[in-house]
């Protein structure tokens, strides 16, 4: 009895119960509270398929999303000099930079990549917000330089996307230095006659706004992404007045002319295609291949 009750009935009951489902597979939209299953709106690019709605995505799926069957290279960036400033807070900044590390998996708050989209070679930056805030730091100006030099090496437009709070307090002056340097790395492509295209997502504020989110040969948003250098309520509160509805988001900025285009993230890659061999002087995107034509058997007796 003792072996039937001990191994016969839990063998049993493991096989026939109910298997638990994970918590991660389903998504519920913070705009209009439709539950996504995870593959449904990881296809749609972390889009809400019921409201449009643009959730956060991953610097790495971004960039997947954009180059020709994911495929990129990523650009060395050169390491700064880690705490110059011996920062502490309520924690260590080298503490704050080794938790961010482990919780994203990357080496600081903006990826560098080169590759194909759309058949057309491009050098990628992509801000990456989960990381401290996308905050600007001397590495985020390192590798601002090394997309500029590795752009201009290659001959190849560079395209970058911004997504921050503003330069990293725990680096002082040495965060906001980057707002020149950064500016100059600009300059440097628009000498060598490349193209720079700016896609500012949600939210770009701060320093980033200042300098080289705004300096684009066009300038991209995403739908209803903040974009804006201080916050709406430290405006009202300076100007004494009640700011207009939607002011800061992309459309509002989009009517006033800060903006060239807002473009969904589903139609992204197609209209920086677009654009990018626009400015360089190349034909349309090929969209697809067909097959070779087949050689047809000549007939001896004709």
């Amino acid at each position: 009895m003792n072996w039937i009750t001990n191994y016969v009935r839990p063998t049993i009951n493991s096989l026939f119960s109910r298997r638990e489902v994970p918590e991660n597979l389903w998504t519920k939209c913070p705009e209009c509270g439709t539950m996504l299953f995870h593959r449904e709106l990881s296809d749609n690019l972390n889009v809400c398929t019921n409201c449009d709605h643009h959730m956060a995505i991953g610097a790495r799926d971004r960039l997947r999303a954009l180059f020709d069957g994911g495929v990129f290279v990523e650009v060395a960036v050169p390491d700064p000099v880690a705490d110059p400033l011996h920062f502490r807070d309520q924690k260590k900044y080298t503490d704050r930079i080794k938790e961010a590390r482990k919780k994203t998996g990357e080496k600081d708050a903006m990826l560098v990549a080169e590759g194909d989209m759309g058949r057309t070679g491009v050098v990628v930056a992509v801000q990456d917000f989960s990381f401290m805030g996308g905050s600007m730091s001397m590495y985020v100006g390192n590798a601002i330089v090394a997309a500029a030099e590795r752009a201009i090496a290659l001959k190849r437009p560079l395209i970058l996307f911004s997504a921050a709070g503003g330069a990293r307090m725990q680096e002082g002056i040495l965060g906001l230095m980057q707002m020149p340097r950064t500016t100059i790395a600009v300059q440097m492509l628009k000498e060598a006659g490349l193209p720079y295209i700016v896609v500012l997502t949600h939210p770009t504020t701060g320093g980033v706004t200042a300098s080289y989110a705004m300096l684009g040969d066009v300038q991209i948003a995403e739908p209803n992404a903040l974009i804006g250098f201080a916050g709406a309520r430290v405006i009202e509160q300076t100007i004494g007045e009640k700011l207009p509805e939607g002011f800061q988001r992309a459309e509002y900025l989009l009517d006033h002319g800060m903006l060239d285009r807002v473009t969904k993230r589903t139609h992204l890659k197609d209209e920086l295609i677009t654009i990018v061999r626009l400015l360089t002087r190349q034909a349309p995107a090929v969209k697809g291949d067909l097959p070779a034509p087949t050689a047809e058997p000549v007939d001896a007796a004709k």
